[in-house]
């Protein structure tokens, strides 16, 4: 069964869409006068392309969703000569004849998009002034809010009460004193 399955999925034939900077269903798109007195005030004078990501008119640059619902930049004469210009063939185009085109549909090319922007640097500068920030803080803290540490911790009090259990034999049978030699005055090997 499942070999049948491969043998027809591998029958499907996929077309291949040419790429190009004037959207397949922009001659489509037509909207009604109510719709354009909202959209064009907010937009100027750019051309409606597709639906968008929500169906918005707005343009925003994302390699997840490469097409815009509308152009990047306004329709000046220059560029509706190339547009015209574009629906003829292509190789009667220079190269910079379909950048200034691109240009005009798309802000940034998907190599841009995805650059690195150094974003993570403010971040780092972020994460560190949070860590010394921090470390001002418990300085703070220790200095002024917490009381002084009590004596009992200093190291000197600490070797008079050892030698003070030992003198009073405290702990002979299993405690302190039963691992010291009071013969050799030394700790038990």
């Amino acid at each position: 069964m499942s070999n049948s399955l491969l043998r027809v999925v591998s029958r499907i034939k996929v077309p291949q869409r040419a790429i190009s900077s004037t959207p397949v269903f922009s001659s489509n798109i037509v909207l009604d006068q109510r719709l354009k007195d909202e959209i064009y005030p907010k937009i100027g004078n750019r051309e409606v392309v597709g639906f968008g990501i929500n169906g918005q008119a707005t343009y925003i640059d994302k390699g997840a969703f490469p097409c815009p619902a509308i152009r990047f930049k306004e329709d000046t004469p220059e560029i509706l000569k190339l547009r015209e210009k574009e629906k003829g063939d292509w190789k009667s185009l220079s190269l910079e004849e379909k950048k200034e085109l691109y240009r005009a549909s798309f802000c940034q090319t998907y190599s841009e998009m995805h650059a690195p922007t150094g974003e993570w640097k403010a971040f780092a500068a972020a994460l560190l002034f949070a860590f010394v920030g921090a470390g001002w803080l418990m300085a703070f803290v220790k200095k002024v809010v917490y009381p002084p540490p009590p004596s009992t911790i200093t190291r000197d009090w600490q070797e008079a009460q050892l030698q003070k259990m030992l003198d009073q034999e405290q702990g002979i049978i299993a405690g302190v004193s039963s691992k010291w030699d009071y013969e050799k005055l030394e700790w038990k090997k």
